[in-house]
């Protein structure tokens, strides 16, 4: 745990006396890497509360002089950024919604080259591995490497019961690629509802991530922005205390066993890769047959079959209908390709 960042603070600072409150709070609980909260806030509609601007910088310069915590904010825009290094902030976050747009994040390690200020970037609205290692090689090419992600879930459809889909396949992925760059879980965004953010907070440490951002408020109830997915500084302290922090190492004692596990993984996967070659062995050969018989490659009704029947299938051996929804529709997707291959004399399919 002593590697563990604990980013927290309002969705938006609304007053002096919120911000020091909040930050007091949170100080005398849970030791903090950052006290954060919104100065300028994107929102989608316009007639909503969209920060407090350039007003609650001295606010926040309070908390940093006074209770001796480290500050951080979103920034945007250059002129966030001009004013963020003129009051001093400790670090920035890049949002969601910058991320998606190349051109904002260029502008922004732009101005923030040369400072050795820690950044942290939020993945992307979209699930777009790509635009997300995309936005931070733009900052290491101007050298700007004290960089850490932040996972804040994508908005999708069907992401009930969460305001954003985890999609935690999308930060594995990440960190695969990244494995030098810690990426933290901001389980408020991901969440949308109080009564989620532990859960999610604690699925975030058994996957490894390495902090947390939450928001927090005296009042949630009364926040004028997100106020459903803020907890009170109490209940944040409470929830760190619940957490079960796990090592990303075991001890000698157990590696043997680990290993053991690992290795017997290891030679399932292979009988799988196996199995599926020779599935896709049968499937050429139907892909033939058809090719003979003048019979179209897809057929609806063979597809409901395996569908329904595979589904049935998965329930026995404990697994989700989300999983088996994405097996079935790669196997099917690539089963087709070879099938086309065969029409089409394709030597690569």
């Amino acid at each position: 745990m002593s590697h563990f960042q604990f980013i927290a603070g309002p969705c938006s600072a609304e007053s002096e006396q919120q911000v020091l409150e909040t930050a007091l709070a949170l100080k005398n609980t849970t030791p903090l890497a950052y006290f954060r909260a919104g100065i300028w806030k994107p929102r989608t509609n316009p007639n909503t509360f969209e920060g407090m601007g350039s007003i609650a910088l001295p606010w926040m310069q309070r908390v940093k002089q006074e209770l001796d915590l480290k500050i951080i904010t979103e920034v945007a825009t250059t002129d966030h950024v001009d004013q963020v290094l003129k009051a001093g902030f400790d670090a920035v976050w890049i949002g969601a919604r910058t991320t998606v747009n190349p051109f904002s994040v260029q502008e922004l390690a732009e101005a923030l080259r040369g400072t050795n200020l820690p950044v942290f970037i939020k993945n992307p609205l979209n699930p777009d591995l790509s635009l997300w290692l995309g936005a931070f090689e733009r900052f290491e090419r101007l050298g700007i490497t004290n960089l850490t992600a932040i996972h804040r879930g994508f908005s999708v459809a069907n992401k009930k019961p969460y305001r954003n889909k985890p999609l935690w396949e999308i930060p594995i992925a990440f960190k695969t690629q990244r494995p030098n760059t810690p990426i933290i879980c901001d389980p408020s965004h991901i969440a949308g509802d109080r009564q989620l953010i532990k859960e999610v907070s604690q699925r975030a440490l058994d996957l490894g991530m390495s902090g947390l951002m939450v928001e927090t408020h005296p009042t949630p109830d009364f926040a004028l922005s997100d106020a459903k997915q803020q907890i009170t500084p109490a209940a944040f302290a409470e929830m760190v205390s619940c957490l079960h922090f796990r090592s990303e190492n075991t001890s000698n004692i157990e590696i043997d066993t680990l290993n053991h596990l690992r290795e017997r993984i290891d030679s399932i996967d292979m009988e799988i890769l196996e199995l599926l070659g020779k599935r896709m062995e049968i499937s050429r050969e139907i892909g033939e047959f058809k090719k003979q018989n003048e019979i179209t490659i897809f057929q609806l009704e063979r597809w409901k079959e395996i569908m329904e029947n595979r589904h049935i299938w998965g329930k026995e051996f404990l697994l989700t209908s989300t999983f088996m929804e994405a097996y079935l529709e790669i196997l099917h997707k690539e089963s087709i390709r070879q099938q086309n291959g065969v029409m089409n004399n394709d030597e690569e399919a």
